[in-house]
Parts: C-alpha cells; structure tokens; sequence
C-alpha cells in the first residue's frame, strides 16, 4: 500500500489517467460496435460489447476482422458532341397498372 501513497497525494493526476482512459475505450468501442453492426457481424458485435479489453479487441478486429470495401476510382472523360446525344436520360417509364 505504500506505494499507492503518491497518488493519494495528487488525485487529480488519478482522475486525468482516468478520463483518458475511459474516452480511449469509449472511443475505439463505440468505432468497432459501429462498424460490427453495419456490416452485421453479430459475433463481433456482442464481443466488443461485452469484454472490456481497454480497446484492444475493438482495435484488433478494425484492424485485421472487419470487411473491406473496395474503393472507386473516379475516371473523367471528355465527351464529344456526338456521343452527348447517346449519354441522354430515356423517358422515364410507367409502371403498369396492377
């Protein structure tokens, strides 16, 4: 218990360790249930919720468990007059009556 004694002396330095503590959890779970529920991985989901690892499971499955999506490309071309007539919008259609 005598080393315990400093930080009896200086409890706002506990308090600040603490808060910083609970955002970094607070932080990385609330990111890593996020995105177990939109990819609707259950397992993670409840995982994360329920094991309280300082933020390490929710940083362990970002980083290596999560699904990726792949990212797009945008390409820009130059069209010409003659090909501006075909990129035209059809009429819209009417659905048929039921």
């Amino acid at each position: 218990m005598a080393f315990l004694y400093p930080l009896y002396q200086q409890p706002a330095t506990v308090l600040f360790g603490l808060l910083l503590v609970t955002l970094w959890t607070l932080l990385w779970n609330g990111w890593g249930l996020w995105t177990a529920a939109q990819q609707k991985q259950k397992g993670w989901f409840i995982a994360i919720l329920l094991l309280n690892t300082l933020g390490l499971l929710p940083i362990i499955y970002l980083i290596w468990f999560r699904k990726r999506t792949r990212t797009t490309e945008a390409t820009w071309v130059r069209v010409t007059g003659s090909e501006k007539n075909s990129l035209k919008k059809s009429p819209k259609r009417k659905k048929a009556a039921e």
